[in-house]
């Protein structure tokens, strides 16, 4: 009878092992700093629920915007350590960390939301910085061009910028020096209060932020720099050892996802512009275009900022002017 039992006994724990696994899920975090309104939110989240949908609810993800698991300076480290699986974040809020990556927003005249999300893939994908190695790169995006916006000034020229302060980050705030600005390197999340309450006296930011923002209740008055127009790159990280532990199919899945949802982040923003231009004017702002000459003078100002850009990368080993010169061809 002991010879019967014992086998049983170990027959049933193997099944009821494999019931376990077969009944298993996946559960992730995805941290995310743009407030729950926002379409790259909506996009954000969409894409955690196309990823359990896909996967036949083998992974599920709980999505957290605005800042609510880890804040956006944070997001990156906080994907590496694991108190967040999956980040999206502003890679100019980690000022030098991302020496490859930094070229992609410098001031080369984007026109439009696709074209920088387009050139930001490409950039990754042709030169696979090592600056990621400590996560698993999910895919990339860049917003359209970024202009200059003035509570209670025009600008139409060099003259009328020099020595306001404007509130910037990462090489947007190299922009705003070259131009004869001050810039002010604080987040998004912190931009309403600071032009609300005078602290600043613009802001440089993409069009999308008058809405997704509410900017365009604070701003009055929106240059149309387009010869500068910068973009800034977002990046969504998964952690390193979360990604590993997923099977070969389920990468395969995410990746797939990830192809449609990095095009759609860059519809997103062109469609976002749009809405953030009716916004604007709504308020009762205003738009000043520079005229030929003084879009040359914009460019030629700024050029430094591209010329340091090389200088810079060269030093650490990396060829900066092929990065440049790659992003030009690719515009």
């Amino acid at each position: 009878m002991k010879n019967i039992t014992i086998p049983i006994f170990f027959f049933f724990c193997i099944c009821s092992l494999f019931t376990v696994n077969a009944s298993a899920k996946t559960q992730l975090t995805y941290a995310n700093f743009f407030p729950p309104t926002h379409i790259q939110s909506q996009l954000a989240e969409s894409w955690c629920k196309e990823v359990e949908k896909r996967t036949n609810g083998e992974i599920t993800i709980n999505y957290f915007p605005a800042g609510t698991l880890t804040k956006a300076p944070q997001t990156y480290d906080g994907v590496v350590q694991g108190i967040a699986d999956i980040g999206m974040t502003v890679l100019a809020y980690s000022r030098g960390r991302f020496p490859v990556s930094a070229a992609i927003d410098l001031p080369m005249g984007y026109s439009s939301g696709v074209q920088a999300t387009a050139v930001a893939n490409a950039v990754v994908n042709k030169f696979k910085p090592k600056e990621f190695n400590d996560t698993a790169i999910m895919f990339v995006h860049a917003h359209g061009p970024g202009l200059i916006h003035t509570r209670n000034k025009e600008v139409a020229t060099l003259a009328d910028i020099k020595g306001l302060k404007i509130r910037s980050t990462g090489t947007s705030g190299l922009v705003v020096a070259a131009l004869g600005a001050s810039p002010v390197g604080k987040s998004m999340r912190e931009c309403y209060q600071m032009l609300q309450k005078g602290v600043v006296d613009g802001s440089s930011h993409p069009v999308e932020a008058n809405k997704g923002w509410k900017l365009g209740e604070v701003v009055h008055d929106m240059t149309q720099n387009f010869s500068t127009a910068y973009t800034t790159t977002f990046a969504v990280f998964m952690n390193k050892d979360k990604w590993a532990a997923l099977t070969p199919e389920q990468q395969k899945i995410i990746k797939e996802i990830n192809a449609e949802w990095s095009l759609k982040h860059g519809i997103a923003w062109d469609e976002a512009d749009k809405a953030g231009m009716e916004f604007f004017l709504s308020k009762g702002g205003k738009v000043i275009p520079l005229s030929d000459a003084q879009s040359k003078k914009w460019e030629k100002a700024v050029a430094p900022v591209i010329a340091d850009y090389i200088k810079k990368t060269s030093q650490k080993g990396i060829d900066g002017k092929v990065i440049v010169e790659f992003i030009k061809i690719n515009m």
